[in-house]
């Protein structure tokens, strides 16, 4: 197919336009086992998700909000057993600012409240199969879908040209009409 009858009157490859590199290769099924092996993944990780009825997003928030706790208090018991404060070198982490220990405690706790409602795992699974089926089956499927491409524009332009004649003509003669009863 020559590159004046591409969609668009591209000049460059599908391969080419992904990079043309190892990510190009995966998106188009030329890694094949990666491919399936990036698609079971995802979709292990997004049926476990959806089984346990945890989100990424609360999930992610809770761990981090546990992580806290767990800091804070070892740096509180670590004060009273005269024993090492954890190695971190934050106010939370060593247990020296409790209010904003409790602020990030509760920001944490709203975000995994607000995570439950949305489903950023779905939404990214979605797109990765998107992503994983739609440029492959173009790049399989170019030249026809090419031809059916500019068929469909070029009749969608034969009714935009009889709809703009028929509604501009319309226009006109109220106008006109509208001119004359003024």
């Amino acid at each position: 197919m020559g590159s004046s009858s591409r969609l668009f009157n591209r000049q460059r490859t599908v391969h080419e336009i992904f990079g043309g590199g190892f990510v190009a290769d995966v998106i188009l099924w030329r890694q094949m086992n990666i491919t399936i092996g990036v698609l079971l993944a995802a979709l292990s990780s997004w049926v476990v998700f959806e089984r346990s009825g945890y989100t990424l997003l609360s999930l992610v928030s809770s761990v981090l909000l546990l992580l806290a706790v767990i800091l804070f208090l070892w740096a509180k018991s670590a004060a009273i057993l005269n024993r090492p404060p954890p190695p971190f070198t934050t106010d939370i982490a060593l247990g020296k600012d409790t209010k904003l220990f409790l602020k990030v405690a509760a920001y944490l706790s709203l975000i995994s409240v607000v995570g439950v409602l949305t489903d950023f795992l779905t939404l990214g699974y979605a797109s990765l199969l998107i992503v994983l089926t739609i440029p492959a089956l173009y790049e399989r499927y170019e030249d026809y879908l090419d031809r059916y491409a500019e068929m469909v524009f070029k009749k969608s332009q034969q009714l935009y040209l009889k709809f703009d004649a028929e509604c501009t003509g319309r226009v006109q003669k109220w106008i006109l009409e509208r001119q004359k009863l003024s």
